[in-house]
């Protein structure tokens, strides 16, 4: 679960039409423009699907964009479909895993987690996404109880993080950690990517204190590193920042509404 570019073709087409603005500040249209590029991409991938339709990789990039696209559904079946082609895929699957826990289904995103710990005993941002599927099906004792074991040490911030979500570190006490370290400027900023999203969420799944939850997935949304590469991950902590500023506005227009 390494923060990887997605597929090579999808970035490139993404970085020649943002590649202009992407440290830059964000135009209007920014979101738009992004989900234009993927649902063109998306049909390019499904037309080549038509040719070739047991050739994985058409799968594993078309499950990329659109999950890309918010289309969880169609990522699943799709992520789905190469384990069908290819069963010793399954085990590797991270992805499969974040698909489940957006449509819901933490009971399978805990499991596919749990499987790609066979995979890669290291990685604990994949331990971090199993807490957080077994936080939202059986609660905070569960999964605290059942955090994936690691021997062997981690990139940075995850060693940090995984003692937050072990409840043996608080937020704020991770961040001020990382700011003491002295990376260079841009490893750094990377380093902050992936901490601003955790702790992000973190805050908003554990201490339920949104306010500072949304100020920090905000970060992780605009942080260089992430909008310059485009890596999956950063499509991710896109997807989140912007489902928790929806369900805000729908919960203020609902408590606007019910107060009339």
């Amino acid at each position: 679960m390494k923060f990887r570019l997605f597929r090579k073709s999808v970035f490139c087409k993404l970085f020649v039409l943002f590649g202009g603005i992407v440290l830059g500040e964000f135009p209007s249209d920014y979101i738009e423009r992004i989900n234009l590029t993927f649902s063109q991409r998306e049909s390019e991938i499904s037309i080549a699907l038509e040719k070739s339709p047991n050739l994985i990789k058409h799968w594993s990039n078309r499950g990329d964009v659109r999950l890309f696209l918010g289309d969880f559904h169609g990522a699943r079946k799709d992520y789905e479909k190469m384990i069908d082609l290819d069963p010793k895929i399954e085990v590797s699957h991270w992805r499969l895993g974040i698909a489940y826990f957006y449509l819901k289904q933490f009971d399978k995103a805990a499991r596919q987690f749990e499987i790609y710990h066979n995979y890669d005993a290291v990685d604990r941002e994949n331990g971090i996404w199993r807490f957080m599927s077994q936080f939202k099906s059986k609660g905070l004792k569960t999964a605290r109880d059942e955090l994936l074991k690691y021997k062997k040490d981690d990139r940075p911030p995850y060693p940090l993080l995984y003692e937050m979500f072990a409840g043996r570190l608080e937020p704020d006490a991770v961040l001020s950690k990382i700011n003491e370290q002295s990376f260079p400027e841009h490893y750094r900023i990377q380093v902050l990517f992936h901490a601003h999203l955790y702790v992000g969420i973190y805050l908003q799944m554990v201490k339920d204190n949104k306010v500072q939850a949304e100020e920090l997935l905000k970060k992780a949304f605009e942080n260089q590193y992430g909008r310059r590469t485009g890596t999956y991950m950063w499509q991710v902590a896109r997807l989140h920042y912007f489902q928790m500023l929806k369900s805000r506005k729908d919960t203020v227009q609902t408590d606007t509404k019910n107060g009339e």
